[in-house]
């Protein structure tokens, strides 16, 4: 008698795997510098260093990198529980909120610690087969540490119908 066990191995999801996919599917975003630095089941930071490519008029960085990056950060955490949930969930930004409160120059660092929204969104369209929504934030922050931006960005995940 033949027994076979199905194992199932997850890679673990890595700031260099998302860095790479940057370069193949955004790769706006990677032109422009945007990397992911750390990734952890709660926390996600990417930073963005001021560039020729990615400054404004003012010569700081223009708003449109700052929110690549600060979506990211957060997009990077839905990536990461998705792939840890070991389902077929599909993730998209429903809605966005930004807060400019300085120039952006130098190293951009956003930072965003809700990954506990996501598990608890994941296990909800798991249980129900139903989308679920959840805000995540991001704090964008200079090399000072002084804010330079907050972005609010509203996920919306479901079930992918196999």
């Amino acid at each position: 008698m033949t027994i076979f066990v199905k194992i199932q191995i997850v890679m673990e999801l890595t700031p260099s795997k998302i860095n790479t996919f940057l370069f193949f599917k955004l790769p706006s975003a990677f032109i422009c510098g945007v990397r992911v630095k750390q990734l952890e089941t709660n926390k996600g930071v990417v930073t963005v260093k001021l560039r020729w490519i990615n400054q404004n008029p003012f010569n700081s960085m223009y708003f449109a990198v700052q929110a690549m990056a600060a979506e990211l950060s957060t997009g990077a955490l839905v990536m990461y529980q998705i792939k840890k949930s070991n389902r077929k969930i599909s993730m998209l930004v429903a809605n966005n909120k930004s807060t400019f409160t300085k120039k952006a120059t130098g190293t951009i660092t956003f930072t965003c610690f809700d990954g506990d929204k996501i598990a608890t969104a994941i296990k909800n369209t798991i249980a129900t087969g139903e989308g679920q929504t959840f805000w995540m934030k991001s704090i964008g922050v200079d090399e000072t540490g002084i804010q330079v931006s907050e972005m609010d960005f509203e996920w919306s995940i479901k079930i992918k119908n196999v």
